[in-house]
């Protein structure tokens, strides 16, 4: 079978027209040169060069295979290229699932900078909830998440990004009256500051499926409990746009993370809460068998990005 130095040494040769120089340009001695063309010719089955005492000139069948042979030459270089890029992390593809919230917070500071240090690697963006995620990881069929935690899969590794507040997500036509309960959420709300938790204890409320993200479920049940209530959840939709969406429709109220409020929609109004919220946690999973030169320099500036985070607010 041929070889690439074959076809390099015949290139060279080619192009020098002299075995002396293309020797000296391959730092080789003449003999073993002209020892591995013959094998070539051999091969091939066909003379490359026509030889005599004072010259060295392409064969027809030499000439007709010059620029294959440096096509090939060129493809295996670009090959090796492409390799060295993969191994050093600065070419690739990442896979990476986005929960809403994340499109808001996290993925903002994370994803630019990214790609200005890796202008190399594609990051195929995938929006879905959590557990879905999670399940896809597990799987092999994503490279990395931003999701809510917990994330219990021991294959699975979890690197917290962003802690935030939440908010209340009120149909703007409530507030203004008429609304059974317009006279609570206004006694419940302080002017343009805070309102109370507790003013909203007789709306129907829209949340997620328990499933979908069963660590920011919990949290917003047991902070209305704590408030003295059990939220009536009259709706459930899997996305956070969609949960939006229903509270501009007039079908109930909602909390939301706080950083939400940048989805602007008509028909809601996010308040702030009087009572202090329960930090909702972003943060990144990944395989932690995933050796991905790639998906490991995006780690890399998670984490940067993570101690920054801490060392501002400690």
């Amino acid at each position: 079978m041929t070889e690439l130095r074959h076809l390099r040494y015949f290139v060279t040769v080619a192009e020098t027209l002299s075995f002396a120089r293309a020797a000296e340009r391959l730092h080789l001695s003449q003999p073993p040169l002209s020892r591995q063309i013959q094998t070539l010719e051999q091969e091939l089955g066909t003379p490359l060069f026509v030889r005599t005492k004072r010259s060295v000139r392409l064969s027809s069948a030499g000439a007709a295979l010059l620029p294959e042979a440096i096509r090939l030459l060129e493809q295996a270089e670009a090959l090796r290229d492409s390799a060295r890029r993969l191994a050093g992390g600065e070419s690739g593809r990442i896979t990476l699932g986005c929960i809403t919230t994340a499109a808001h917070n996290v993925l903002p500071q994370l994803l630019p900078e990214f790609q200005r240090r890796h202008p190399g690697v594609k990051v195929v963006l995938q929006e879905t909830t959590s557990d879905l995620q999670v399940a896809a990881l597990a799987e092999n069929r994503m490279d990395a998440g931003l999701v809510l935690p917990p994330v219990n899969d021991a294959r699975l590794r979890y690197l917290p990004l962003f802690r935030d507040q939440l908010v209340a997500a009120v149909p703007t036509a409530w507030t203004a009256g008429g609304h059974p309960g317009a006279a609570d959420l206004k006694a419940g709300l302080k002017g343009s500051g805070p309102m109370t938790l507790r003013s909203l204890a007789s709306q129907p409320f829209i949340l997620f499926p328990r499933q979908a993200g069963p660590g920011l479920y919990d949290l917003i049940i047991g902070f209305c409990r704590r408030a003295g209530f059990a939220p009536r959840i009259e709706q459930e939709a899997t996305h956070m746009q969609t949960i939006v969406s229903l509270v501009a429709a007039g079908m109930g109220v909602a909390l939301v993370p706080a950083s939400l409020q940048a989805m602007r929609r008509t028909g809601v109004r996010y308040r702030p809460l009087a009572e202090k919220s329960p930090a909702v946690e972003t943060g990144l999973t990944w395989r932690g068998d995933n050796d991905s030169p790639a998906l490991q320099a995006f780690v890399q500036l998670a984490r940067e990005l993570h101690r920054k985070s801490v060392s501002k607010n400690p």
